[in-house]
């Protein structure tokens, strides 16, 4: 059983940074891929980025290439999204989510196994 707490959200104007930040608990943290997704009011959750066990492979959705950056740190067990170059539209709940099958990545919400609660991310005009 993972548990996941994601942390950092908040309100930053359009063409600012912040980064989440996702705790696990559990010793197998390490084995385990992540990936973030985010739901916007009345749209479906989507995904954003994803990364491997080890944090050599990632993979980015189209509409944050290039401008998010996730990465992991598994003595810390934790994994983490920077956002940068930020637009309204990033507007959204924010959840991390792992998946037991660690050695690729996943872009689909059913590829996971463990859900955050998620973090609020208001970006502002």
């Amino acid at each position: 059983q993972v548990q996941l707490v994601e942390s950092g959200g908040g309100l930053v104007q359009a063409g600012g940074s912040l980064r989440v930040s996702c705790a696990a608990s559990g010793r197998t943290f390490s084995s385990y891929a992540m990936g973030w997704f985010r739901q916007a009011p009345g749209k479906e959750r989507e995904f954003v980025a994803a990364i491997n066990w080890s944090g050599g492979r990632t993979y980015y959705a189209d509409s944050v290439k290039g401008r998010f950056t996730i990465s992991r740190d598994n003595a810390k067990n934790t994994v983490y999204l920077q956002m940068s170059s930020l637009k309204p539209e990033d507007t959204a709940v924010y959840y991390c989510a792992a998946a037991r099958s660690g050695g690729t990545i996943w872009l689909r919400l059913d590829d996971y196994d463990y859900w955050g609660q998620g973090t609020q991310v208001t970006v502002s005009s």
